[in-house]
């Protein structure tokens, strides 16, 4: 189990917010916990000195690329980079130093899958640098693949039938559980457990993640296979459940040498 770092960029910024708060409207605030006074590429050297690979860069909305592309400069080859990802530029921002790119509302149209859609974008960039992201929203007793800065509801469930389907056509697979994204409020247990017992394609977790009771559990449920993710809780993101050089030494690279810690 590998702890990936984030980099969550609104409006130019780096911040955390309560995903379910987002919105397409423009005159709407969502709820942030954290706007950070450091730009995106100090998180991400910091993460390259650290030595953490497979973090991801997300774009929640527009105003965000030259932010981004400052990021993937600090650390070329160590980030994914998500949000507003298609056909169009999906080469562009692998040419930008990302490792892969992180899809969901192009391929996810509509309220469905589109294999063509999935399957060119294969075609064109390879399986390899393709993450797809199934971010999920909880309704009834299923989890939904959730689009356009997780506020539409696709009629796609998250199954083990889902997952080895797409499975063929990408590298691996991001899933917030966007209920309780940036909530601090403990993990989609249920979630957590469906994913660990699927065998596949490495499967990175995020949400509610409040302390290491939750990563604890999370390795537990996922057999030590499910990847994490934590925002809000984590000190250089303004909380106090979790400090984040404490996470990389433990959860990084074996090999990563000794930091000093901020």
């Amino acid at each position: 189990m590998r702890f990936r770092p984030c980099i969550d960029l609104h409006a130019g910024m780096v911040k955390q917010i309560v995903g379910a708060t987002l919105s397409d409207d423009a005159t709407g605030h969502p709820q942030t916990n954290f706007q950070a006074e450091k730009p995106a590429a100090w998180f991400a050297d910091r993460y390259r000195q650290d030595h953490l690979t497979g973090g991801h860069v997300i774009q929640l909305g527009p105003g965000n690329a030259e932010a981004a592309r400052s990021a993937l400069a600090s650390w070329p080859g160590g980030l994914q980079i998500g949000g507003g990802v298609n056909i169009d530029n999906a080469a562009d921002w692998l040419d930008a130093g990302a490792s892969h790119v992180i899809v969901t509302s192009w391929v996810f149209h509509d309220g469905r899958i589109r294999m063509e859609r999935l399957k060119q974008l294969t075609r064109k960039i390879g399986k390899t640098r393709l993450v797809l992201d199934l971010s999920c929203r909880r309704r009834g007793d299923a989890y939904l693949v959730a689009t356009d800065r997780w506020q539409t509801f696709t009629s796609e469930a998250v199954t083990y039938a889902l997952m080895d389907r797409l499975a063929v056509c990408c590298d691996e697979f991001l899933i917030h559980a966007v209920d309780v994204e940036g909530r601090c409020a403990g993990i989609e247990t249920d979630l957590v457990a469906y994913l660990g017992g699927w065998q596949g394609l490495p499967v990175t977790y995020a949400g509610g993640i409040a302390s290491q009771a939750d990563i604890d559990r999370i390795e537990s449920l996922g057999s030590g296979n499910i990847d994490f993710t934590v925002g809000s809780a984590l000190d250089i993101f303004g909380g106090h459940g979790l400090r984040y050089a404490e996470l990389a030494k433990r959860y990084g690279p074996s090999d990563r040498p000794d930091q000093v810690d901020v």
